[in-house]
């Protein structure tokens, strides 16, 4: 095993599914949640062009991305835990309550749509998996990805329509209102998108976990060159990517659940695709890319200071530019944010080891303890 093969796979897997995840998440920030976004983008050919791509190229593949790198996560903690003696259990409990309180703040306060209390009620059963064989998590992933593209079309197809007035509570809100109405918003809001989240992305999110484990106890993680990653390149990448696309025009322009269905069963193939891609063009970095993977390894400060900063610019008791910008201009400033708060981390871990909330959740997961392990968090 040598260090520098396993330190860069993960880091460009990171920076990747940060820009894929804004690009996703904002369109649930600058415009309404409750709505088909595939209506607003009917105003402008660019509007059309960028919702189309971005649900064909980043929707729940990048999703896929930022699972599979929770199960690879799992598998380095239990590495140094072993390698310095510490009570796993533990200290993986402590992580995933730190999770569960920040998933919970962050879905309230700034954006439903969280990931991370999804991750950690799905990473508590894998803590369930953790002593399995290889063969087993691989094909138990597979089977939970299988399973999640025949149940999620279907929780989508079976979901009640908004009402009405609802929609209109949330342009008043996020357009004209505090704060506080806001947080209000959203928390109930947050209540009841949390078991549909759980629906759609709970099995996937799984299966990707077990995957992310299977690729550090197998070696493939530290090993970039492996077959399989090449394989993966080769085989998924180009069908994965095609069919995402023609789902994306579909939903948009034809058969609404056709292209859903086709978007939810092609994401796992593209993100195969995605994870070979970016093993290939995984090589050793230079000074200043090497600065910007270290910021990316910061993934939780850089993906809640995300919504914090986004929320911020488009609600009314920010910026108010809720709905007001296109969509290009709306994933534009995403992608700035997000490079914006990259060029922050880098300054940041100059004096740090650690991003704000990356340190805050070690502190809840291993408190005062001295001898914490200083690996991938």
């Amino acid at each position: 095993m040598t260090g520098a093969a396993r330190a860069l796979m993960p880091d460009y897997l990171r920076l990747v599914a940060l820009f894929g995840i804004v690009v996703v998440n904002i369109q649930y920030i600058a415009f309404s949640a409750l709505s088909d976004l595939t209506e607003v983008a009917k105003d402008t050919a660019a509007d059309a062009i960028t919702i189309w791509l971005v649900n064909g190229l980043a929707l729940l593949k990048t999703y896929g991305l930022f699972s599979f790198m929770f199960g690879v996560g799992l598998g380095f903690l239990m590495r140094a835990t072993a390698r310095r003696g510490l009570p796993f259990g533990r200290i993986y409990r402590n992580r995933m309550i730190g999770l569960l309180i920040l998933g919970l703040l962050h879905g309230c306060l700034f954006f439903p749509g969280d990931i991370l209390t999804i991750y950690a009620i799905t990473g508590s059963i894998l803590y369930l998996f953790r002593d399995w064989p290889i063969g087993r998590l691989v094909r138990v992933g597979s089977l939970l990805l299988v399973a999640q593209a025949i149940i999620a079309p279907l929780a989508f197809l079976l979901a009640p329509e908004t009402p009405p007035e609802i929609v209109a509570m949330e342009r008043a809100v996020l357009t004209n209102g505090g704060f506080l109405d806001a947080v209000i918003f959203r928390s109930v809001g947050f209540v009841f998108v949390l078991p549909f989240l759980l629906e759609v992305q709970g099995l996937s999110a799984l299966g990707w976990f077990c995957l992310g484990l299977a690729a550090v106890k197998s070696g493939m993680i530290d090993d970039a060159r492996h077959p399989l990653w090449q394989r993966a390149w080769r085989v998924c990448l180009v069908p994965g990517v095609g069919l995402g696309l023609l789902g994306a025009a579909l939903w948009q322009w034809g058969p609404t659940a056709v292209g859903a269905g086709l978007v939810i069963a092609a994401a796992p193939i593209a993100t195969l695709g995605y994870l070979g891609a970016i093993a290939a063009l995984s090589r050793p970095p230079g000074r200043i890319m090497t600065h910007v993977l270290a910021a990316g390894g910061s993934s939780l400060s850089i993906y809640l200071g995300q919504s914090i900063i986004l929320t911020t610019i488009f609600s009314g008791y920010g910026l108010g530019l809720w709905g007001e910008v296109g969509i290009p201009v709306a994933v534009a400033i995403a992608v700035g944010t997000t490079v914006v708060l990259i060029g922050a981390l880098v300054l940041w871990r100059r004096w740090f080891a650690f991003g704000p909330f990356e340190w805050l959740l070690r502190r809840v997961t291993y408190g005062r303890q001295p001898t914490a392990p200083v690996g991938r968090d």
